[in-house]
């Protein structure tokens, strides 16, 4: 599940960049950042997760 976070937040940094550097492809950046924060929902529901416990 790690991986596949790790892979978004590659994915959005490349296209935030090249929605950045490349003229006319603004909507590039915006996708970066909506894939982003999917990511980073995903990291915080997978650490919430894993920090609780069964209780016995």
């Amino acid at each position: 599940m790690m991986v596949f976070v790790l892979l978004l937040v590659i994915a959005a940094i490349v296209l935030g960049i090249v929605g950045a550097v490349a003229d006319g492809l603004f909507y590039l950046l915006v996708i970066g950042v909506v894939v982003f924060v999917v990511a980073l929902a995903l990291a915080t529901a997978r650490l919430r997760r894993a920090g609780r416990r069964p209780v016995r």
